[in-house]
């Protein structure tokens, strides 16, 4: 099958970063689905490991964690899915990536795509909903209030792959005030367009703008993106007893400033579930398809802003690139192996 990977970490610039290769194709056992991969969305977990982590002499690592496509073959004991069924999915590290014609992923962290949405449109979305979702109401519980704070979230890096998802998801499944942040004028027109009740710029102090719109301290803070850089300021603008989130990597993170305010931090790591194979690992693919009916509803829609085409290591470089720059709004997708008609298999024995 065709696959993109690489042998050494290192930099985009080298010339073995990623590389159009051939590898076996899988077959499914157990909870595994085959996946005919149609399209990818990339994300920062894809150049982060591209740069640090390399697989065993001789062999190649396979990214990409977000995709869509159809499955063609199952394991002998996967109950949800069957061949032929629709999905996505954003797979697990401790396995190969979507970057490939086929994939083994564990059904229970698979969902049944929307069907209103086109295959770039719905790989654009698994890995940041699963994410936005699992911190929202797992971690923040942003269903429970608390009281005497402002019934608000300050989603920082609204217009990312996650903030632009958890903006919706906020707006389809709560009450709250949606307060997010976004420096340039496209993005601040993004989060707007996505729900935002109010937008403020990251560039600058973010307490002072959260005081100046009169509604009080925020319940919640999630935060995407350079969390290190803003702490103070989230120490300064959430309510006492208010509940902090994060999903990024800063370098340090010094949480004790939140203790006079009793505030408690939570960190969200998406691939925990898959990772460990935790109790609950049937909820990301639950979640998935929850998400798939928001979508079909009309409530959700895609973060999609750019598709290259075909699955290819130059266009995996130039997504890598635009996303590596920071400047990346919403999801860039590329779509489409040179691989012919999906071809569908039967139950492995």
């Amino acid at each position: 099958m065709k696959a993109v990977g690489y042998q050494k970490a290192g930099p985009l610039n080298r010339v073995d970063a990623l590389v159009d290769t051939t590898l076996p194709k899988p077959s499914p056992t157990g909870h595994d689905v085959l996946i005919a991969v149609e399209a990818v969305s990339v994300n920062p977990v894809d150049y982060k490991i591209r740069r640090n982590v390399s697989p065993a002499d001789g062999d190649w690592k396979v990214l990409g964690w977000d995709a869509a496509g159809t499955v063609v073959a199952i394991g002998d004991e996967v109950t949800r899915l069957k061949v032929g069924d629709r999905v996505w999915h954003a797979g697990s590290l401790l396995r190969q990536g979507s970057n490939s014609e086929f994939q083994l992923v564990d059904e229970r962290i698979v969902g049944k795509r929307p069907a209103t949405l086109s295959v770039a449109e719905a790989a654009a979305l698994p890995l940041t909903a699963i994410t936005a979702w699992e911190l929202l109401f797992d971690r923040l519980d942003v269903r429970r209030p608390v009281r005497g704070a402002a019934n608000a979230i300050v989603i920082v890096g609204g217009a990312g792959g996650v903030g632009s998802i958890a903006i919706q998801l906020v707006r389809a499944l709560t009450d709250l005030t949606v307060i997010a942040t976004a420096s340039r004028a496209e993005t601040r027109d993004w989060v707007r367009s996505l729900g935002a009740h109010h937008v403020i710029d990251h560039s600058r102090p973010l307490a002072e703008q959260v005081s100046a719109l009169g509604i009080g301290a925020p319940a919640f803070v999630f935060s995407a993106v350079e969390t290190e850089r803003h702490v103070d300021e989230i120490v300064e603008l959430i309510a006492p007893q208010g509940r902090f989130g994060l999903i990024d990597d800063p370098q340090a993170l010094v949480v004790n400033p939140f203790k006079r305010k009793s505030v408690s931090v939570h960190w969200e790591f998406m691939f925990t579930r898959s990772m460990y194979e935790t109790a609950d690992m049937t909820a990301q693919g639950n979640l998935l398809d929850e998400v798939a009916k928001l979508v079909d509803a009309g409530r959700i829609r895609s973060t999609l802003t750019e598709t290259l085409r075909p699955i290819d290591a130059a266009n995996l470089r130039k997504a890598h690139a635009l996303l590596e720059s920071g400047r990346a709004r919403g999801k860039i997708v590329v779509e489409g192996f040179d691989a012919g008609a999906v071809r569908q298999g039967e139950r492995a024995q």
